[in-house]
């Protein structure tokens, strides 16, 4: 008991977590400017180091690493499970304390609604925008990902590219504009990050983890139909409850998140396409090229 209210207490209570306010002249990387110029020093960065080492390493050579990539993974998903207490333990408190705001409002009823639609006027503070912040400077870490790709496997894609930037770009937009959704979204994001990341910290140390590969895959796209369907319900709130807060910001996102799912569903459904023609030359007495493609596939994603 006394370790479940130091919890509640260090993850959703504190003075420091009370009381944030996202500014743009004291919070540390809220500035567009800032923004702009990690996104073009990631993207040259990381274009630069996959362009030098294919200049001066052979095609098949690898930068060995050691245990930087799965001290990297633990780092993310321990943090990613950090964020989803932090977030889950900090919203049950906003909505104890903020539910005598929403009779006044009359734009929200549940705690469901609350998840999908800030009241209009909502400002970014207090605890889940503390939380909402600090799954914004993790993003940070996510980008180191792509240069241990680069290092490890040589391997540098416009998707990875793109799909790290706008993650970025979003978590921003989440806070500039205190955006509906932002809360649920983050839950589902960290939640899966810390499956994801978990799956592959097993991988780099050496345990048994293959057959988590289809689990993490199929993750990634019930997140996806998730923030589809959990979309409709804003757009519904929005309209029929009186408008939610930070809609011209969501509406971009969501063009940013069609693109995106757009990219993975084109790679899903081309990586299951090409997995069944393996299996049809397995058949055929191929099995030993099935198995090096299955390796190479399993290879690739980890890198993504």
């Amino acid at each position: 008991m006394m370790i479940m209210q130091s919890l509640k207490f260090y993850l959703s209570e504190h003075p420091s977590i009370v009381n944030f306010r996202w500014s743009n002249t004291q919070t540390f990387g809220s500035t567009w400017s800032f923004l702009f110029s990690s996104v073009a020093i990631y993207v040259v960065a990381a274009s630069t180091l996959h362009t030098f080492l294919s200049l001066i390493l052979p095609k098949r050579r690898r930068v060995p690493l050691g245990p930087i990539p799965a001290i990297h993974s633990l780092c993310i998903s321990l943090i990613s499970a950090l964020i989803f207490i932090g977030i889950l333990l900090s919203s049950a408190a906003d909505i104890r304390d903020t539910r005598w705001f929403w009779r006044r409002t009359k734009t929200i009823t549940t705690p469901f609604q609350w998840f999908l639609c800030f009241p209009l006027g909502t400002r970014p503070s207090g605890r889940v925008f503390f939380w909402s912040y600090v799954f914004y400077l993790s993003r940070f870490l996510h980008l180191l990902r792509t240069f241990l790709a680069v290092l490890r496997r040589r391997k540098l894609t416009f998707f990875h590219l793109f799909n790290q930037s706008i993650l970025l770009f979003m978590s921003f937009l989440w806070l500039e504009f205190s955006q509906s959704f932002q809360v649920l979204a983050i839950l589902l994001a960290t939640l899966l990050y810390s499956v994801v990341y978990g799956y592959r910290f097993m991988a780099a140390i050496g345990l048994p983890s293959s057959a988590c590969f289809s689990f993490v895959l199929n993750c990634r796209v019930v997140l996806l139909g998730c923030n589809l369907v959990c979309h409709f319900g804003v757009i519904f709130l929005h309209f029929v409850k009186g408008g939610c807060n930070g809609m011209g910001a969501w509406c971009f996102n969501s063009v940013l998140n069609g693109l995106i799912l757009c990219l993975f569903l084109d790679f899903y459904f081309k990586r299951n396409l090409r997995k069944r023609t393996a299996g049809d030359i397995s058949g055929h007495g191929g099995s030993s090229s099935s198995a090096r493609y299955h390796r190479r596939s399993a290879s690739e994603m980890k890198s993504e």
